[in-house]
């Protein structure tokens, strides 16, 4: 792998590892499958990018699109705490419904963004190259947002927000609402991915309704990574495992498709199939340790 090659997949994985802390709070800490998140990555780079367009500040366009990645996850958590609605469909018929709303907020279905200042504008303006001023301001963010995540989580209504996806019964007993906290973490998760697609599209220098598809895959293969690695014993420890599973899994698909083997080579198509592999794998060798551990 280059330098150049490594200097990408750290950008990419600091970007898509705030939309990582997102999936982690749904999938590890608050117990709710949910795929809202294919559909509120590129609502926020949707809404990003027309704040852009029409000539608002970059960051403030990040902070509308923390807004409307809430909104998405609020939508998905009232259809399953109020109508009743499994979480996995509720979150898909938001899913489905983002699609279209994606295209409406851009009036097509993507929209191009060269020209337009991004968040990277202010050290390029210093002369910095964007291969370096990406990662450290993305590294930036990725840190602030572990952080800030981490500090939420050892808070009451954090922790009793984990208490509802460890046991929901106990935690009621107690006089907690959980409808409340499952559409306040649900809402949390998707501004976290919101924010991280807006801050795709700006590096990407455009915005498609397509590009949160596979997105939960992607989610899900960083935390587990990052859990198999790192550990998860604190909150603190996972919160990190799930970032740096997000640097690991971006790396790891840098060096797959830039690896020839013979005649076999991988192509950016066969993504899913090195995120099948990752995950696999991952899953395994936790129990081959403990096998190896036992002999």
């Amino acid at each position: 792998m280059t330098w150049y090659a490594f200097l990408g997949a750290l950008e990419q994985g600091f970007v898509y590892g705030i939309m990582v802390l997102g999936v982690y709070l749904t999938f590890r800490v608050l117990d709710f499958p949910d795929l809202t998140v294919d559909g509120s990555l590129p609502l926020g780079a949707s809404v990003s990018a027309v704040a852009l367009t029409h000539g608002i500040n970059p960051f403030v366009s990040l902070l509308f699109a923390l807004g409307s990645g809430f909104l998405a996850g609020v939508v998905t958590a009232l259809l399953n705490t109020k109508l009743k609605i499994i979480h996995l469909l509720a979150s898909i018929l938001t899913m489905i419904a983002l699609y279209s709303i994606n295209i409406r907020i851009m009036g097509g279905p993507n929209i191009s963004l060269l020209g337009t200042e991004n968040v990277l504008s202010p050290l390029q303006a210093l002369g910095i190259p964007g291969y370096i001023a990406s990662p450290f301001i993305f590294g930036i963010l990725a840190l602030f947002a572990t952080a800030l995540l981490i500090w939420f989580l050892h808070t009451e209504l954090g922790q009793a927000l984990m208490a509802t996806g460890c046991n929901p019964q106990m935690i009621t007993s107690l006089g907690v609402n959980t409808h409340h906290i499952i559409i306040l973490g649900v809402g949390i998760s998707n501004a976290l991915v919101a924010f991280s697609g807006a801050l795709i599209a700006q590096n990407q220098g455009a915005s498609d309704v397509n590009m949160g598809v596979g997105t939960i895959i992607a989610g899900l293969a960083s935390v587990i990574v990052g859990e198999t690695v790192f550990g998860k014993s604190t909150i603190a420890r996972a919160c990190v495992a799930a970032l740096i599973g997000s640097i690991i899994y971006r790396i790891a698909i840098a060096l797959a498709l830039g690896i020839h083997w013979g005649r076999i080579s991988f192509t950016p198509s066969d993504l899913n199939l090195i995120t099948a592999l990752l995950v696999i794998a991952a899953l395994v060798t936790p129990k081959v340790k403990e096998r190896i551990r036992r002999k």
